[in-house]
């Protein structure tokens, strides 16, 4: 599956198989991948948390406030990202041009992840709506967490949904 492929049938996965598991070597490609992507300086301030079972369950409760993500309970891995320090030289650079570079970085890394997985033939859903200090009690973290990413087989019936962008001349100009 090339790029433009996996971009044209990526899409938030919010019917999961819950009978059914993630393979292991379909999850240590998608971290693989995971760690190639780019970040500032090369820091990759963040870790990944692999959640499955019980921590699994226990994390999707906590990305459930107000009725949100109730999907994810079926989900059967749970992918938490959490921040960590900056490098040295990214830390300055954040500093002296005023621009979060954690957050940027921890998207690239999120959109690597969900790639990958799509080509491993996984659904994934990316989840803000979360509670950063239960799940950083669940996992032991001492960064925030920023996202959440429920990975797993999406059930036979869910079909592939159009996708609705804006049109290019909103998005691009030439300068």
């Amino acid at each position: 599956m090339n790029f433009t492929e996996i971009a044209k049938t990526r899409q938030s996965c919010r019917s999961y198989d819950a009978g059914r598991e993630v393979e292991e070597e379909k999850l240590a490609a998608i971290l693989k991948s995971a760690r190639l992507a780019p970040s500032a300086c090369n820091g990759q301030p963040y870790h990944f948390s692999v959640c499955r079972g019980e921590n699994a369950k226990a994390v999707a409760k906590a990305c459930q406030g107000m009725g949100m993500n109730k999907f994810a309970s079926d989900a059967k891995v749970l992918l938490v990202i959490s921040e960590t320090p900056y490098c040295k030289s990214a830390a300055v650079g954040a500093k002296v041009k005023k621009n979060d570079y954690r957050s940027i970085d921890i998207g690239i890394a999120a959109a690597y992840i969900t790639a990958e997985a799509t080509a491993q033939g996984l659904g994934t859903c990316i989840l803000g709506w979360l509670d950063s200090d239960k799940i950083k009690e669940i996992c032991h973290l001492d960064g925030d967490v920023r996202l959440v990413i429920t990975i797993g087989y999406a059930k036979a019936d869910e079909q592939l949904r159009p996708k609705k962008r804006k049109e290019m001349d909103e998005l691009v100009s030439q300068c």
